[in-house]
């Protein structure tokens, strides 16, 4: 990759992540890179080619392999509880995410109205890694400690509530004077044990 190719991917990294695809045009990205506009289009067909040439390797290079080495390394862990599964994977996506934020920003907002990217991210993570999670939360119900319910709506409802939280953090409030630690904490309890009052539950009744 070329000098100028590098300085048109890192301006359109910004403009995407900070405007989004659609608000996005080329002559503000190459004004960015210290480029023309028609050198933008020299390198990429499209505005879509020049989306694709930043997210699919991200994909296809770092995404999918790292999130299957890390969950590999939580699902073969020595984990005594579910809980400590998820705080595993909710320390591991906050890091991840505060390394990779402006990238990540850019596939929140077009994964729901790329197909191109839609299908690497569902052959690339959905398929390699949700047969493993799968695996992990029988291995729980069948301890006694998870509830018998449908291991996909264990999933999806622990899933939710890391990247709620992740996206919180980083993207959605950033300015709020967290606690990180006690948040972290109080998640895990709220996935764990729900938000009502519970007699059978001791942490319930902290403040």
């Amino acid at each position: 990759m070329t000098d100028k190719q590098m300085k048109i991917i890192q301006a359109a990294i910004e403009t995407f992540s900070e405007k989004g695809y659609a608000a996005s045009s080329t002559s503000e990205i190459a004004q960015k890179a210290g480029v023309a506009e028609g050198t933008i289009f020299r390198h990429y067909r499209t505005k879509k080619d020049l989306l694709l040439s930043i997210v699919a390797p991200m994909m296809a290079k770092l995404i999918g392999p790292f999130i299957l080495r890390d969950f590999t390394k939580i699902i073969d862990a020595p984990y005594s509880s579910y809980e400590d599964f998820v705080r595993a994977v909710l320390l591991n996506r906050l890091e991840f995410a505060r390394k990779n934020l402006p990238v990540i920003k850019i596939l929140i907002q077009e994964i729901p109205f790329q197909e191109d990217l839609k299908k690497q991210f569902k052959e690339l993570v959905v398929k390699h890694v949700l047969s493993k999670v799968v695996k992990v939360v029988e291995q729980y119900q069948q301890k006694g400690t998870v509830i018998t319910a449908p291991p996909l709506s264990i999933i999806r409802f622990t899933i939710s509530s890391v990247f709620g939280f992740v996206m919180t953090l980083l993207i959605i409030a950033p300015e709020n004077d967290w606690e990180e630690n006690e948040e972290i904490e109080l998640t895990i309890r709220m996935i764990m044990h729900g938000i009502s009052r519970s007699a059978s539950d001791p942490t319930s009744q902290i403040e």
